[in-house]
């Protein structure tokens, strides 16, 4: 008998980028092993999103050493907060964000 698969959800681009800092911001400072688990994404994808997310100002990377660490900005914490409001108005209206 053949188990019927669950519909696998879209996350929209907003979704992925909150689940991003989201990761980082739990840690402070997040490497990259960290951030990739947590918001289950392959690490190409991940690469393209956090380039993406330091040219928005959002995150900042630093290296020391070997290490790459990733920082959320304060706008970057705006993000997660607003990220949040629309969540729960479109939670509110029975919508997917």
């Amino acid at each position: 008998m053949k188990v019927p698969q669950e519909k696998q959800k879209y996350r929209s681009k907003g979704r992925i980028f909150a689940d991003i800092l989201k990761a980082v911001q739990d840690e402070g400072k997040a490497r990259t092993t960290h951030i990739l688990y947590k918001s289950n994404l392959s690490h190409d994808r991940l690469s393209k999103y956090l380039i993406n997310l330091e040219e928005s100002g959002l995150l900042v990377r630093t290296e020391d050493g070997e290490k790459v660490l990733y920082e959320i900005t304060d706008k970057g914490q705006r993000f997660i907060a607003e990220f949040k409001r629309m969540e729960a108005f479109a939670d509110a209206f029975g919508l997917d964000i």
